[in-house]
C-alpha cells in the first residue's frame, strides 16, 4: 500500500468534514459515507466535498487537511486551487486554534483518541527494531521516506491509543512537506497542543521523563537527514561524537558533541545572574542528572559562586536539601520531577526543617513515567497478590521513582521499604538474610527487575568467596533457594523504561 493510498484512508472521515468545528460524527452515525477533499487530483474542479466509496480511493493521491476555522477559508480549497500543500506552519496554526478551544486536559485526550482512531495502522512489516523510536515509554514505529519530488513521506503508528493519536497529528503536520520544513519544526512549537497537566494555555507544557513529542519529532527530522544526505552523496550518519581543543577554543563535530560543547561553554552573563539571586534570596537548588545538558551547564558554573546547587540522583538530592538548609538557605528548589520534590519536603521535615519551603519547576504535574506505573491498577493487583501470601512473610521494594501517595498505600497493604538503583541488590540479598522464608515483591521498574532476576541467576554459578564480597551472609545455596521467592512487576518490558 503506497503512502498517498495511506493518506487518502487518514482523511476518508468526518474529521475533515467542511464544518467550523470538526467533529468525529462517524463516531455515532456509522452509516454516513466518508467525506474527504482531495488536494491533488486531474480535474482541478474537484476542491469541493464529495462523498466517496471505499474502492474510489486508489487513483488518487491526498493528503490530510484539517476542516476550515471560523471566518476562514479553507485550507483543502486553497491547496487545490493552487496546487501546492500548504506551509507546515499555516498548518501547525490551524491545529493550534483547535486546541486551544479545549480547555480541559480530559478534553485534549478526547480529542487525541479521536485523531488516534483515524490514523490508518502500520503495516506489520514496518513494525521493525529499526523503526521504533527510542525514548518513549510506548512502543512507536517510524517510518520515514523521501520522494522524488524532495517531499518527506512519513507513516506512525503506535500500541497507546494517545501516543497514536500524537503521532497522528505530526502526520497531518508534516507528511508531504519538503525536508527544509521538517528540520525548522521545533518541540517547542507543539507546547500549545500538548496534553498532559496543561491548563489550556499555549506555552504551559509539561516536560516528562518521556516526551511523545520530542522523541517522534527527533526521529523525524534524524532520518530525514539521514536521507537529504545519502541524496546528496553524503554518509547517512552522523560524524563520530569528538570535541577538539585547539587554541581557537572547542569544535564540537556531531549533535551530542554540540551539546557536550554547550555543557563546557555557559552562557556567562546568566551564570552570574543566576548566582546573584540565589544568594540575595537564600535559596539552594538540588537537580537530577536528566536535566539538560544546557541547564546542568549553567549550574555547575553557577556552583562556583554560590554553593548550595547540587546535581545528583534522586535519593542524594533530599540529603543535600538537608545540607543546603543547615546552612541557612530559606528555600529549596527542586529541578526534577514530582515525586523528587515530595521526597524533598518529606526529608526536610524529618530533618526539622519544616519552614524552609520547597519549589517545583511548574505548577503543573510533573510526571514519571515508573511513578505512573505504580499507581495503575495493574499494579494495585501485584500488591494484593503479595498481601495474599499468608504461608510466608512477604516484603516489597519499591524503586524510589514513585510518589509519596504510592509509597504510604502500599506500606497499609504490604510491608514496604524503599530502594534506588544503586541499593538494590545489597536491601534485597539483606531482607533475605534476615528474614526466614521471606518473599520480596520488586517493583515497578520491570526492566531493574528482570535485571535483578538475571543477576541473581548468574550468582549462582559464582564461587561461595565470589558470592561473600558481594553479601557475607550468602552463599551458592542460599542465592538458589531466594530466586523462586523473588517476584518482580512483569510489564512489557521493552516499554517501560522511559
Amino acid at each position: 500500500m503506497d503512502s498517498g493510498t495511506l493518506a487518502m484512508r487518514a482523511v476518508s472521515s468526518s474529521l475533515f468534514y467542511n464544518s467550523p468545528k470538526p467533529k468525529f460524527n462517524h463516531l455515532s452515525n456509522p452509516v454516513r459515507k466518508p467525506v474527504i477533499r482531495c488536494i491533488y487530483t486531474r480535474n482541478p474542479c474537484l476542491n469541493s466535498c464529495f462523498s466517496v466509496k471505499p474502492t474510489s480511493i486508489t487513483p488518487f493521491s491526498c493528503s490530510a487537511v484539517t476542516s476550515p476555522l471560523p471566518g476562514s477559508d479553507n485550507l483543502a480549497t486553497a491547496e487545490a486551487a493552487t496546487g501546492t500543500r500548504a506551509t507546515t506552519e499555516a498548518r501547525l496554526h490551524l491545529l493550534i486554534q483547535e486546541f486551544e478551544t479545549l480547555l480541559e486536559p480530559v478534553d485534549r485526550v478526547k480529542k487525541l483518541l479521536q485523531y488516534g482512531n483515524l490514523l490508518p495502522p502500520s503495516e506489520q512489516s514496518l513494525k521493525t527494531t529499526e523503526n521504533r523510536v527510542p525514548g518513549c515509554t510506548a512502543q512507536v514505529w517510524l517510518h520515514v521516506s523521501l520522494g522524488n519530488d524532495n517531499k518527506v513521506r512519513f507513516l506512525a503508528d503506535s500500541d497507546s491509543e494517545i501516543t497514536k493519536g500524537f503521532c497522528a497529528c505530526l502526520v497531518w503536520l508534516l507528511d508531504g512537506a519538503e525536508p527544509e520544513e521538517v528540520l525548522a519544526l521545533k518541540t517547542e512549537d507543539l507546547e500549545a497542543i500538548n496534553v498532559m497537566g496543561l491548563n489550556g494555555k499555549r506555552g504551559s507544557s509539561t516536560k516528562s521523563r518521556a516526551n511523545t513529542w520530542h522523541n517522534v519529532l527527533v526521529s523525524l527530522q534524524k532520518r530525514t537527514k539521514a536521507l537529504v544526505a545519502e541524496r546528496e552523496g553524503r554518509p547517512r550518519g552522523e560524524p563520530f561524537p569528538s570535541l577538539i581543543v585547539d587554541v581557537d577554543g572547542i569544535q564540537a563535530k556531531g549533535s551530542y558533541a554540540e551539546v557536550q560543547a554547550r555543557f563546557l561553554s555557559p552562557n556567562e552573563v546568566k551564570v552570574e545572574e543566576l548566582a546573584n539571586l540565589l544568594e540575595e534570596k537564600k535559596i539552594g537548588v538540588v537537580a537530577h542528572f536528566y536535566m539538560d545538558p544546557e541547564v546542568q551547564g549553567v549550574l555547575t558554573a553557577a556552583q562556583k559562586l554560590w554553593p548550595h546547587i547540587h546535581i545528583s540522583d534522586s535519593l542524594v538530592m533530599a540529603d543535600s536539601a538537608v545540607k543546603m538548609a543547615k546552612a541557612g538557605c530559606k528555600f529549596i528548589t527542586v529541578l526534577g520531577v514530582d515525586f523528587m520534590s515530595e521526597n524533598v519536603r518529606a526529608i526536610l521535615d524529618q530533618a526539622g526543617y519544616t519552614e524552609v519551603g520547597v519549589y517545583r519547576m511548574s505548577n503543573e504535574r510533573i510526571s514519571c513515567s515508573l511513578a505512573d506505573a505504580a499507581a495503575s491498577p495493574a499494579y494495585m493487583d501485584y500488591l494484593s497478590k503479595a498481601a495474599a501470601s499468608i504461608s510466608s512473610p512477604s516484603l516489597h521494594v519499591v524503586y524510589i521513582n514513585t510518589s509519596l501517595e504510592t509509597k504510604a498505600y502500599s506500606h497499609e497493604v504490604v510491608p514496604t521499604i524503599t530502594c534506588t538503583s544503586s541499593n538494590v541488590v545489597p536491601t534485597i540479598l539483606q531482607a533475605f538474610a534476615q528474614v526466614p522464608n521471606l518473599n520480596i515483591w520488586y517493583g515497578p521498574d520491570t526492566y531493574m527487575g528482570a535485571n535483578i532476576m538475571e543477576l541473581f541467576q548468574q550468582m549462582t554459578i559464582m564461587s561461595d568467596e565470589e558470592i561473600a564480597d558481594i553479601h557475607p551472609q550468602h552463599n551458592r545455596n542460599t542465592i538458589k533457594s531466594l530466586l523462586p521467592r523473588l517476584h518482580y512487576f512483569q510489564v512489557n518490558l521493552v516499554t517501560k523504561r522511559g
